[in-house]
């Protein structure tokens, strides 16, 4: 089968999302398919081989040249290319912070117009490549932000088009009006234009399907799946010899929650004097973000955790695995509904136990793995509670670790998730 696969790169960050289109299509390549992975915006950013087409569509600073400079939108070919070159796009967007979406709610909202929008130029040069040289059997959006292309996708060159789901609501609902507005309702209009849709979870197939007033049965549950290549778990045979490891990895912002685990780290140090901890970091840090972990740091020196707070920076997959192996408990206790937590599968897969906030996907991965506890969102209290049940009870810690380690092994696995996405177009395209 040829898949056209189009996955929004992050401006050089980390993205949970880029790592799963490109786990998917390293994986649906094994099983022997086609797939063409295609950045838009800015080139693909993961921690694993990458084989995406040498090209760029939808050029971020060309998409927004064309918003904000009506004189762009007829711009030469050449400086069309120059500013898609994925050099410039990584030089361009090199210490780029975080989206602020209250900036970007003309740009989303002409996006998602597709061909009555102002990147309508875009969108007709990479459907001319689907027809001319990719000739897909389907091809796949990585988030709903992308629905703009499907109508003029299906008129031009015929194929179903499939549309991921993967958190973009966080940014939706950050639009101020009147953006939001008219970004809902495109919303709702162009997803009655594709063919299915997929989610990582239940949770979040039925949110979207109710944010997008589509059919539920039409959103179809394709759990993420890991490339367990090189990964080895954890051993809890040993007790520990040295402060019990609590760790974070995932973007270092405020919306990952990493404060509420500071303040929980801190009232474990002050009530439970008993439990030596040490709270270990890592992850992608924008520069949007860099007062937020200074701050973090500045709390912790002069605090209840001097000394035992230390950020590790941005790993690659190796230095990644090797921090998570070495944690006692992991915890992610976002602030938001999370529609992956593919951290704390990350996590699951060396054996370690995990706390995390009892909302969003969360429930549902704790039910279905056994791979941790829940603990009450947006509640430090309730976070350093879950966190001394753990370090209080090693065999409690052994138990949820290795049931983890097992459902990542039997459910949670790249594989399974190439076959799950594979059933998903052989339904929509018949056979």
């Amino acid at each position: 089968m040829r898949i056209a696969y189009l996955a929004a790169g992050a401006a050089g960050m980390y993205c949970g999302s880029c790592l799963h289109d490109n786990t998917l299509a390293n994986a649906l390549r094994a099983r022997g398919e086609d797939v063409f992975l295609v950045p838009t915006y800015t080139p693909l950013r993961t921690d694993e081989p990458s084989s995406p087409v040498p090209r760029i569509f939808f050029g971020g600073v060309n998409s927004y040249l064309k918003q904000v400079a009506p004189w762009f939108r007829r711009a030469p070919r050449w400086l069309e290319r120059l500013v898609d070159h994925p050099r410039f796009l990584k030089f361009a967007t090199s210490g780029a912070g975080s989206v602020d979406p209250a900036k970007l709610g003309a740009l989303t909202v002409s996006m998602l117009r597709g061909e009555e929008g102002n990147q309508a130029r875009q969108l007709d040069q990479l459907v001319d490549w689907l027809v001319d040289e990719a000739k897909p059997d389907v091809v796949h959006l990585s988030n709903s932000m992308l629905l703009g292309m499907a109508r003029r996708i299906a008129d031009r060159c015929g194929p179903p088009v499939v549309c991921s789901l993967s958190g973009e609501d966080l940014f939706l609902e950050a639009l101020t009006p009147p953006h939001y507005e008219e970004a809902r309702a495109l919303l709702r209009e162009r997803a009655a234009e594709v063919a299915g849709f997929t989610a990582l979870n239940g949770y979040y197939a039925d949110f979207m399907a109710e944010y997008l007033a589509v059919d539920r049965s039409n959103v179809h549950v394709v759990p993420h799946g890991l490339s367990l290549d090189g990964i080895a778990a954890r051993s809890h045979d040993a007790a520990p010899t040295g402060p019990l490891r609590i760790g974070y990895f995932a973007r270092v912002c405020h919306e990952k929650g990493l404060h509420l685990l500071v303040e929980a780290c801190e009232l474990l140090a002050e009530h439970r004097p008993d439990l030596p901890i040490e709270l270990h970091a890592g992850g992608y840090l924008g520069a949007g973000d860099r007062d937020y972990l200074i701050d973090l740091r500045k709390r912790s020196d002069t605090g209840l955790l001097a000394g035992k707070f230390h950020y590790h920076g941005e790993l690659d997959r190796a230095a990644k695995y090797a921090l998570l192996a070495s944690l006692d408990v992991f915890s992610t206790p976002t602030i938001y509904a999370e529609a992956k937590g593919l951290p704390a599968l990350e996590a699951m897969a060396v054996a370690v136990p995990v706390v995390l906030p009892g909302h969003g996907s969360f429930p549902e991965m704790i039910a279905v793995t056994g791979g941790g506890l829940l603990h009450d969102p947006h509640d430090a209290g309730s976070l350093a509670e879950t966190l001394a049940q753990l370090l209080d009870d090693p065999a409690a810690r052994r138990r949820h670790g290795e049931a983890g380690h097992a459902a990542i092994r039997e459910r949670f696995h790249a594989d399974q998730m190439a076959e799950g996405t594979l059933a998903v177009y052989r339904q929509l395209i018949g056979g």
